[in-house]
């Protein structure tokens, strides 16, 4: 193995040790010893494999191909796993080890699926582990996307140039950077949870999970945690950290001579929400509850998923579309993404009305920026549809011959795709995962893997072989 694909893994093995020592010291002070030896065992075991990877590399300098890059993204999303699903393998509970790995892989992806029934059951420690393992994931995607940004368009590069130099001997630097603002935006979310008297582990854990866009609660039901309609309201508002840039606030705060292209893609996600805000508010408001049902569109954009109302099944539809649509492109959720296709919409219609008005001139670039987008970036949001529709006709068929009636194996492929935690607004909120066939979720497993890289390798597909120059 090369040294790039060594030193990424090493990297997050050690936070993994980081995380589980932090558990460790957790257990010890609260004297949760059911569970203890196993964050002992993970801790070992990540700090071998971090030492093992590091001391292993070899020094060669050449490029790095754009398929290594994506063989270590893939081979972290299964091995990485495997390290964090030991506390759930060896902890009381008798997990198997497909459970122990469903689980972990469902908390790396940030997607939320869980084998357990009744958290109540879970002792804290482990409840704490799950929402760690969210945390580096959402960590980890947004590596892989730094790590894979020579294959993206013009466009979003251009967005990072502000936050990020893409100087080889900056590296170390720059993805420390990326830690930071990562961690100090989950602090900044914990404190104001605090500040709204949710309890201290409560927010400890909703945080991690807030700003990973992930799906596990530390509670059977949201509406034990949000018990007054301001917290639901500040809860909502900080479900949107997954929906706008990670860079936002860094980019409010401290770049000078700021510009609009800086926010070009915030600014068409700040736009796209206040009309959704707009039209849930004017007709589908029907039990005069608009914070719970705030709530649902907050979580449901931000790829989240959580939901407190629960008769809101009856817009079951109109959130998966929201769902599908997703958030910014450099953020943790996940989605098609709003601004390929609003690039996609408008390409077409202005394609439609050039036809029927040929004297006309149509602009095909963003409201907010001065870049034009280019015909194969075009043809890139258009496939990137086609793969979404086969995946999810392709995972709808496989959990409809596993004995899932038809309609909640479509709606839970599309939340497994968008890695979003199935809920009562989706309809699924009763639905069982520890009682599935193993094939089924091997099934899920894989496809959750795949919402998170879809994109990315459809990309790197498509540059290489349809986009030569």
């Amino acid at each position: 193995m090369n040294f790039f694909k060594l030193i990424y893994l090493s990297v997050f093995c050690g936070i993994i040790s980081i995380l589980s020592f932090f558990n460790i010291i957790y257990s010890y002070y609260l004297n949760l010893y059911l569970n203890l030896n196993t964050y002992v065992y993970t801790f070992f075991v990540s700090i071998l494999l971090t030492v093992l990877f590091y001391y292993t590399k070899n020094n060669d300098e050449k490029k790095i191909s754009i398929y290594e890059k994506i063989s270590t993204i893939l081979l972290g999303y299964f091995l990485l796993p495997l390290i964090i699903s030991i506390p759930f393998y060896f902890s009381i509970y008798n997990l198997t080890f497909i459970n122990s790995y469903f689980e972990a892989i469902s908390g790396f992806t940030s997607t939320g699926f869980t084998i357990f029934e009744n958290i109540k059951h879970i002792d804290q420690g482990l409840i704490l582990w799950r929402s760690s393992s969210q945390w580096v994931g959402g960590l980890y995607f947004l590596f892989s996307i730094i790590l894979l940004i020579d294959i993206f368009d013009n466009s979003f590069k251009k967005s990072l140039t502000n936050f990020i130099s893409f100087n080889k001997a900056e590296t170390l630097k720059q993805s420390f950077k990326i830690f930071l603002l990562y961690s100090m935006i989950t602090f900044v979310i914990f404190i104001i949870l605090n500040l709204f008297n949710i309890r201290i582990f409560n927010s400890l854990n909703l945080a991690m999970t807030i700003i990973s866009s992930g799906g596990f609660l530390p509670t059977n039901n949201l509406s034990n945690i949000l018990l007054n309609n301001s917290q639901i309201v500040v809860f909502s508002f900080l479900l949107l950290t997954s929906f706008f840039s990670i860079f936002l606030s860094y980019n409010l705060i401290f770049i000078k001579n700021r510009n609009l292209n800086f926010f070009n893609e915030d600014l068409h996600l700040l736009f796209y929400f206040l009309f959704l805000l707009t039209i849930f508010f004017i007709f589908f408001n029907f039990d005069n509850n608009f914070s719970e049902l705030f709530l649902s569109l907050t979580s449901s954009v931000s790829n989240i998923g959580f939901s407190l109302n629960k008769n809101s099944s009856n817009l079951s539809f109109v959130f998966l579309i929201l769902v599908i649509i997703g958030g910014s492109f450099f953020s943790t959720s996940s989605g098609i993404r709003f601004l390929k296709i609003y690039s996609l919409f408008k390409y077409s219609i202005n394609e439609i009305l050039s036809y029927s008005r040929p004297k006309n001139i149509y602009v095909n670039k963003h409201l907010f920026s001065k870049e034009f987008f280019q015909l194969n970036e075009i043809y890139k949001y258009f496939l990137s549809i086609v793969i979404f529709i086969i995946s999810l006709l392709t995972l709808s068929s496989l959990l409809t011959i596993s004995g899932i009636d038809f309609e909640s194996s479509f709606k839970l492929s599309i939340l497994t795709l968008m890695n979003t935690v199935n809920s009562s607004m989706y309809g699924l909120n009763d639905f069982s995962f520890h009682n599935l066939h193993f094939f089924t979720k091997y099934y899920l497993i894989l496809f959750m893997i795949i919402g998170r890289l879809e994109l990315l390798t459809l990309l790197i597909i498509c540059k290489k072989f349809l986009f030569k120059n």
